[in-house]
């Protein structure tokens, strides 16, 4: 549930000591955020330089050394790997476990790690701390520790299911992503792991962030599988007003696809971590898909979702034919889902596109933001279930927009349009699997704006076993794109609404 509180009460924070497991919990944690919250913001004690500046694989040469996993004696199926600070890393967390009754800190140890070199070790700090941690998880076998969780950076996280490879993130909390002000990045500060008993299936850990406007208490219970289910609970302490509140935040990179220019001198067929946003709206419960796009500039779309019942970053293209990179394998990339438990009330799914020129920058962020941003002294409670996983983790019951093409409107195969661009979308999955090649299926296309819808028509593609709809539409000179689709049969949708945009300055008709 997300509810405003006002009239915040001042507890004085506790330091960590030993505490009785069953008397420690949510609530422990969110007083500490509360009466962080009455306290001007201080940045966390940064790491030596040598560290924060060093090469990206130099930095990949500290690794924490396995026979060192914490529980690793024990009867619990979870494990813990912890991550050396540095790099993009910049900061130290504290760690704490909850073991035999008892809360305990997890002491810094340089030896808990191997390091390029005996000249380089002796550099470490002895109190230097640890950045995060990584949970494993016997996903592929018994005597397999496979991480399946990892949390590093800021409010960052990244979770896996089985068959999946680590991909795109989730975040703690955005506050003013997009905007021209600036973004702030709230860092979770300290965690509590609770250890689970041997033959669990589930855990439980917590976590404390803290940033320039706002502090926050959260529960993550995590269970691993074909996908990973995270449910989070959360309080969030506001210290200041900000410009835009982003709760269940994804952040993933999008680079180029099958509905873009491939960048010059470029073999890979398509480089990405997600290629579209599903959403969920709660009122009209209308399935909506937007494939995501690198625009020229910066670009904010804010989309209707009151009370949303779900959206996420998905990966749809799952075959090696899709990426053909050996080294990355894209698609094996996990997509994320976000299923909000409670009324949230009104708001938008906000989708944040980021121009990049390489495929090494996160530049897609999503997150749902309310109607009114939440103001000094409020209080916002939330709670949701995110999933890692295949495609399908959605629940989806409608078709699914598979394959985003874009071409010229006037050229052989496209049109004979001038200033057209021919659009094709492939749909599959829901009752068009159990539809018959020759049945009425009728295709839906509006236009937002001025921009003309020449022609559209669907038919049956036999090579693939999908249904394609074929578009051809012309906006005006120098203005957005903006269209919106679905099939149906006998008055009922087959299929999710697709939406499409594609703004000035991503002519892709000719060059």
């Amino acid at each position: 549930m997300l509810r405003p509180l006002a009239g915040l009460l001042c507890i004085c924070l506790v330091a960590s000591k030993a505490t009785a497991a069953e008397s420690f919990g949510f609530s422990d944690v969110a007083a500490k955020a509360r009466d962080l919250a009455q306290q001007g913001w201080s940045a966390p004690p940064g790491i030596p330089d040598f560290l924060r500046e060093i090469e990206y694989s130099r930095y990949q040469e500290i690794r924490f050394r396995e026979d060192r996993n914490l529980w690793r004696d024990s009867d619990s199926p979870f494990q813990v790997m912890l991550t050396p600070a540095g790099k993009h890393f910049t900061h130290a967390v504290a760690l704490n476990e909850i073991r035999d009754g008892e809360v305990q800190p997890i002491p810094f140890a340089r030896d808990n790690f191997s390091y390029p070199s005996e000249e380089f070790a002796k550099r470490i700090p002895a109190d230097l701390g640890y950045a995060g941690f990584r949970l494993t998880y016997p996903l592929r076998g018994p005597d397999i520790n496979n991480q399946f969780l990892a949390f590093a950076g800021a409010s960052y996280f990244r979770g896996v299911g089985r068959s999946d490879g680590f991909g795109l993130s989730a975040r703690g909390v955005a506050i003013d992503t997009g905007l021209s002000s600036g973004e702030e990045f709230p860092s979770f500060i300290e965690f509590w792991l609770e250890k689970p008993a041997g033959g669990a299936e589930e855990m439980v850990l917590y976590a404390l962030l803290d940033g320039p406007s706002l502090t926050g208490a959260y529960r993550f219970t995590v269970r691993p599988g074909d996908a990973l289910e995270v449910d989070v609970q959360a309080q969030l302490f506001f210290r200041n007003q900000v410009g835009l509140a982003g709760y269940a935040p994804l952040t993933s990179m999008f680079y180029y696809g099958e509905n873009t220019l491939r960048p010059l001198g470029e073999w890979r067929p398509q480089t990405h971590d997600s290629d579209g946003l599903l959403v969920v709206d709660g009122d009209s419960g209308e399935w909506l898909w937007r494939p995501l796009i690198n625009p020229a500039s910066l670009r904010m779309s804010y989309l209707r979702a009151n009370n949303p019942k779900g959206f996420g970053l998905i990966q749809r293209d799952r075959d090696f034919r899709d990426f053909q990179d050996l080294e990355a394998r894209y698609e094996r990339r996990p997509s994320a889902w976000v299923e909000p438990r409670g009324d949230w009330g009104k708001g938008n799914v906000v989708l944040v596109e980021i121009p990049t020129r390489s495929e090494v920058n996160d530049n897609i962020v999503a997150f749902w933001a309310p109607e009114e941003s939440p103001g000094a002294g409020d209080s916002v409670e939330l709670a949701y279930t995110l999933t890692f996983g295949p495609p399908d983790i959605t629940g989806s019951p409608a078709g699914a927009a598979m394959n985003t093409f874009v071409g010229d409107g006037n050229r052989i195969g496209g049109g004979d349009q001038d200033g057209a661009y021919r659009i094709l979308v492939d749909f599959a999955g829901g009752a068009l699997d159990k539809t018959d090649p020759g049945a009425d299926v009728v295709s839906h296309v509006s236009a937002v704006g001025d921009t003309r819808v020449l022609e559209h028509f669907v038919e049956y593609s036999e090579p693939t076993g999908q249904w394609r709809l074929s578009m051809l539409v012309k906006p005006p000179p120098d203005q957005t794109l903006d269209l919106r689709a679905y099939l149906s049969r006998e008055g009922e949708p087959l299929t999710e609404t697709w939406t499409y945009e594609l703004p000035p300055g991503l002519d892709i008709r000719s060059q």
